[in-house]
């Protein structure tokens, strides 16, 4: 059946939400955002997000992609006192030594609320946008033959009335805690179990004033990072700014062992992490309250692109699709690279109606989130605990483990920045992990030591085939569109 365009609909009011009413808003008569929270008129914490008091990012490529959507968003940000990381040292430490350098782009730091304020603003400004403040979706309605979603059942979280929202398109923006799976359960599908690794992620973050003596390292510093690591025994801890002159630390670790919230508990760790410098710095600070923790029990990433049946008119990206470890600041990033494939492919719709569209938007999701629960998936099952479990095994985590570390060590050891910089534009997303894992990286990297030439010999060995072929069949697919960035958006 051919999509009708007359009203949309998006569950929750976080960032994936906004950005999928934005992507909406170019082709929807009417766009609905459904949210349970009350959605203040300044930034400010809201029950929906308790994740929202601790550090987030964006990185480049999900900076670009926002630009995109909303121009200059950043100056937005600006004004309400987000600082600049341009020229700012930025210092990060591993097992395996430490780099330092001045951080080369324009980006600017933000708190949670006040990025989700400044983009909720802009969409509001969308003649087509409407807000439903304070309801939860109830359930999803569907056609007689249950083939087609044709809105929701809404509940207003105030007077406890319920009502039917109809919309043409529904997608479901609603995080972690999504019901999805039950809503399509209930309307008799299938769904099958989602991939599941189960680090028991803790974080506690704290906020400090600078005092008028301590102003200037709000100039000097961008982030200090000091990684945590199993050999270690230490959490991972950061050390930034937001806006107006505050700075936050945080400590982390996935392998269910939690960072205290108890202040004299918290400085002792904060000591305790393997470079002395963040401790030192925030020594000279202002405290404004207590350390606040979080907790993440386990991360998903459910499959709904391989159901035999999927109802037309329904979409779901972000959290609710796949959740990623927070400490890796990807999770805005692949909302706002599925939002750019959503806009693309409705663009294609429109122009050139094919069947089985929103099966190929969720296989197009799909190709979004693998690199980056890949990516996630190396680095947390390093920790004892932390263990995965899903339908398939998951390809290339013993090798992706191995040759990610040997990269990182190398690239530290001989303080190679173009390879650092390679490194953290994979892990950012930016550009695809085929940049690292490609014949001529691999030999290079594995043939600059002992320990990797013995390997490399050893698969080559084992497998008998070229190398081109031995990568092909052990790593996931990467599919490099993904990393292009769409242009045509208006």
């Amino acid at each position: 059946m051919a999509l009708r365009w007359d009203s949309a609909m998006v569950i929750g009011g976080g960032i994936a939400g906004l950005l999928a009413a934005r992507v909406l808003s170019d082709f929807y008569g009417k766009v609905i955002i459904v949210e349970k929270d009350a959605l203040s008129q300044k930034p400010e914490l809201r029950p929906g997000t308790p994740q929202a008091f601790h550090p987030h990012r964006i990185t480049g490529r999900g900076k670009a992609v926002i630009d995109r959507f909303f121009p200059d968003y950043e100056k937005d940000l600006v004004a309400y006192g987000a600082p600049s990381s341009l020229n700012k040292t930025i210092y990060q430490q591993n097992q395996y030594g430490t780099m330092v350098g001045q951080y080369p782009r324009n980006d600017i730091k933000f708190s949670r609320p006040v990025l989700e304020f400044v983009i909720r603003q802009r969409v509001r400004k969308i003649p087509n946008v409407q807000f439903l403040q304070k309801h939860d979706v109830v359930h999803l309605l569907s056609s007689p033959d249950r083939q087609t979603i044709t809105g929701i059942l809404g509940r207003d979280r105030v007077s406890n009335e319920e009502r039917e929202i109809s919309a043409d398109l529904v997608v479901d923006t609603s995080g972690r805690s999504s019901k999805l799976p039950q809503w399509l359960k209930e309307l008799g599908y299938g769904v099958p179990a989602p991939d599941r690794m189960t680090a028991a992620i803790g974080y506690s973050t704290r906020r400090y004033k600078l005092p008028s003596h301590s102003l200037h390292l709000a100039e000097k510093w961008d982030a200090i990072v000091i990684a945590g690591h199993p050999s270690t025994g230490t959490y991972h801890g950061v050390f930034s700014f937001i806006e107006n002159n505050v700075a936050e630390t945080l400590l982390y670790r996935p392998d269910g062992i939690h960072p205290p919230a108890e202040p004299e508990a918290y400085a002792k760790e904060i000591a305790r992490l393997p470079s002395p410098l963040i401790s030192e710095i925030v020594s000279e600070l202002e405290p404004l309250a207590n350390p606040r923790s979080y907790r993440v029990p386990a991360l998903f990433r459910q499959h709904f692109e391989q159901m035999a049946r999927w109802p037309e008119g329904l979409i779901v990206i972000g959290d609710a699709f796949c959740n990623f470890d927070p400490i890796f600041g990807q999770g805005m990033t692949v909302s706002a690279m599925e939002a750019e494939v959503l806009h693309s492919m409705l663009r294609e719709q429109r122009t050139d109606p094919k069947p089985h569209f929103e099966q190929n938007v969720l296989q197009k999701i799909q190709d979004v989130i693998t690199p980056a629960w890949w990516l996630n998936c190396i680095a947390d099952l390093q920790w004892k605990g932390v263990e995965y479990e899903g339908s398939q095994p998951l390809k290339g985590l013993e090798f992706g483990k191995k040759f990610m570390d040997l990269y990182l060590k190398r690239a530290t050891e001989e303080q190679d920045w173009k390879l650092y910089g390679t490194y953290w534009a994979v892990n950012t997303l930016s550009v695809s992990p085929q940049c690292i894992l490609n014949p001529q990286t691999v030999t290079d990297v594995l043939s600059a030591c002992p320990k990797g030439r013995l390997w490399l010999n050893e698969l080559l060995a084992e497998q008998k085939k070229p190398l081109e072929e031995l990568l092909d069949d052990i790593l996931p697919s990467f599919h490099g569109e993904v990393f292009q960035p769409i242009s045509c958006i208006h």
